[in-house]
């Protein structure tokens, strides 16, 4: 069995989740519009840099909906899904992971967006194993702002494979051939553990590393 593990924002979709949730939180009326874009645009000149506090960034991005009642939050999931998704989940993304299934291997997203964010995303392409930055609940199941657990960022992601894989009663050895498609340098520890590593719609940092490297590169879109 091979293992194949696939970044999400820039990778199967051309855009990034997390930035657009929270554009999404300024139709909704949630935020203050300037001020909200002014600083979700900031998080995310960071996170392109690879210098981005993600706590801080966990603390910031789910203080406009975690207080809100539980429907009210489904509500505005379902909503986002169906109204800004949806359109971005392409043919292509979903045959390339459809193909990987259909070899038997065994199948995950990687991501660090959160997962009230992406596990919709990765339900409607038919994955179900996730790995996503996981958010503590108080004892009432309440969002707190705060990150449980090693967040799937950077080298947590090794962390939270590795994690995973445990818990299936598997390890990186135990497979064949172990591929990661990603877009970003901020995946540089996994693109770098695995066997196949495919750049996948790269950055222009992570396109010449690739190239230099002799690395795949893939396009799934424009």
């Amino acid at each position: 069995m091979n293992l194949t593990l696939f970044d999400l924002d820039g990778t199967l979709i051309a855009g990034d989740s997390d930035h657009a949730f929270g554009q999404f939180m300024v139709t909704l009326g949630w935020v203050d519009a300037d001020e909200h874009k002014r600083r979700n645009d900031a998080f995310y000149s960071q996170y392109q840099a690879g210098c981005l506090d993600i706590a801080e960034y966990i603390e910031f991005a789910t203080a406009p909906w975690r207080h809100r009642p539980v429907t009210e939050q489904r509500q505005a999931s379902e909503r986002f899904m169906a109204e800004v998704m949806a359109p971005q989940l392409t043919r292509d993304a979903r045959e390339l992971i459809a193909g990987h299934q259909r070899a038997g291997d065994l199948v995950a997203i990687v991501t660090a967006t959160n997962e009230f964010i992406t596990r919709p995303i990765a339900d409607a392409l038919g994955v179900p194993h996730l790995i996503a930055v996981e958010l503590d609940r108080d004892a009432a199941g309440a969002v707190t702002g705060r990150i449980r657990g090693v967040p799937s960022f950077r080298d947590g992601k090794i962390a939270r494979v590795d994690q995973w894989l445990t818990s299936l009663g598997q390890r990186w050895d135990n497979f064949a051939r172990t591929t990661f498609y990603s877009d970003s340098t901020n995946d540089l520890p996994l693109l770098e553990r695995a066997s196949e590593p495919v750049a996948t719609h790269p950055s222009p940092a992570l396109e010449a590393i690739a190239l230099e490297r002799g690395w795949r590169i893939l396009r799934l879109f424009p």
